[in-house]
């Protein structure tokens, strides 16, 4: 017996007790009303995976039926099927949302697999709805933690912005939670139904992102065997998010200033402008007004992409909001555990609320998980959580304030986790406590290659 629960609509008692015995058989959960008044009942007392009625009731049609169906929350799949069929009544339920219009005389065999069809359809959807739903509760604004001034007013820019289609620039260090800003002035937009498309700037070479942000036709170099859309006609309608923009050449900004001004990009290769509608939402963890002084960021791009700046304080600037977001994380990963997730001591959140957090949101976030799995007791213990915030080491990753030396500690100690790892750059990443586009930079400041991991320690 399956969990898949069938209403059946026929006022015709022996094609009724005929659809339900094949029903049955085929393992179904059932339900049967003769007549529509029945059928209404039916659908507000209970909730169907699918309804089956037929076109023409005694006091109501089968059209109404489907109309009711369509008014639960979620709604079933629904099949209409009767022996008056009309390309008319077909393209009208079609329209008022059925999945499927089905003439008399049917076969056991083609109901059976219209309806199993339609139930595939429908866990698909509930699957899409559920996730739907997830996704809007964890990118609601409200759900932004900020108790810090600061904080809060980011979370204001964000709510009015979201109303709108501007361009948004958000500026932050690394780990600050730049792409969850976005995605949450995505979700809350008009534009939420459709798709957040994002690509790290940074992490390409010119003539790949490129092709990948623009898209390329047959032939326009060796390997492009066929056309291919590229990320903004991926975002139609909906939002592209270009990640550390600052990162780009200047060769490539003016490409990237013409689709922003003209709404039209051009693939590699073609000579036709293509029309994309799409919201931008750049991002940078350096001032693009201080790239724009120096030479490496085009005037007329930032003030482009800069129509409404947010610029995300970093975690050390804003210590009131490091209990609540600890908080926060320790329920998001509650549910991996068995037993109640465990408190934060008082020495723990005084060590916590110390640090300096050179990886800001997600360097805490990770300090998070690692005391959930070490946590002995229902609290969380100094003893818990990583050395650097127990002050018994140095955080190597913050490079502003490292002298020489510890920059070549630090360059040491990037190669040493790469060379553990076999070059897992997510795993490296981790176990540096540092975000991935974070850990690229490092790789390109140091000049790492692939295997060239140091063999005897630092340098002296």
């Amino acid at each position: 017996m399956t969990e898949e629960r069938i209403l059946l609509v026929e006022d015709q008692e022996t094609t009724r007790q005929f659809v339900s015995m094949i029903l049955a058989e085929a393992g179904y959960k059932l339900d049967a009303a003769a007549d529509g008044s029945k059928a209404f009942s039916q659908l507000e007392e209970n909730y169907y995976d699918l309804v089956l009625t037929d076109l023409k009731l005694g006091d109501f049609s089968g059209l109404d039926v489907l109309k009711k169906a369509m008014a639960s929350d979620p709604p079933p799949a629904v099949i209409i099927i009767t022996a008056f069929g009309s390309i008319e009544n077909a393209v009208e339920a079609i329209k008022l949302g059925a999945y499927h219009y089905l003439t008399k005389p049917v076969s056991s065999d083609e109901l059976l697999h219209t309806i199993r069809r339609a139930l595939d359809r429908q866990q698909l959807a509930d699957r899409v709805r559920k996730l739907e739903s997830q996704l809007e509760r964890e990118f609601k604004i409200d759900n932004l933690v900020a108790k810090s001034a600061k904080m809060r007013q980011v979370i204001e820019t964000v709510r009015q912005v979201s109303k709108s289609d501007a361009t948004v620039l958000i500026e932050g260090e690394s780990g600050t939670g730049k792409e969850l800003v976005a995605r949450a002035i995505h979700a809350n937009s008009r534009r939420r139904d459709n798709s957040f498309v994002a690509v790290n700037c940074g992490a390409l070479p010119e003539t790949l992102l490129e092709s990948e942000l623009f898209g390329y036709v047959k032939g326009a170099f060796t390997g492009a065997q066929e056309t291919r859309k590229g990320l903004f006609q991926e975002a139609h309608e909906g939002t592209i998010f270009l990640d550390e923009i600052g990162e780009t050449s200047p060769a490539f900004q003016v490409k990237l200033l013409r689709a922003l001004q003209e709404g039209e990009i051009r693939r590699v290769g073609d000579q036709k402008p293509i029309h994309v509608n799409v919201r931008v939402i750049a991002a940078s963890n350096q001032e693009l007004k201080s790239l724009v002084e120096a030479g490496k960021f085009r005037q007329d791009l930032y003030y482009r992409v800069n129509v409404i700046p947010v610029k995300i304080p970093p975690l050390r600037e804003r210590k009131e909001d490091v209990a609540p977001l600890c908080e926060f994380f320790i329920q998001r990963y509650a549910g991996e555990r068995e037993a109640p997730p465990p408190r934060l001591s008082y020495e723990a959140v005084n060590l916590l609320e110390q640090h300096s957090w050179p990886g800001n949101i997600r360097e805490l976030e990770n300090a998070i998980e690692r005391a959930l799995v070490l946590a002995k007791s229902e609290l969380i213990h100094p003893e818990d959580l990583p050395l650097e915030i127990q002050g018994k080491s140095s955080s190597p990753l913050n490079s502003a304030e490292l002298p020489l030396a510890m920059k070549e500690l630090e360059e040491y100690q990037v190669r040493r986790i790469l060379e553990m790892t076999n070059w897992n750059q997510t795993e490296a990443a981790r176990l540096l406590g540092i975000g991935y586009n974070t850990l690229w930079r490092k790789i390109k400041e140091f000049k790492i290659k692939k295997p060239g991991a140091l063999k005897n320690g630092p340098k002296k």
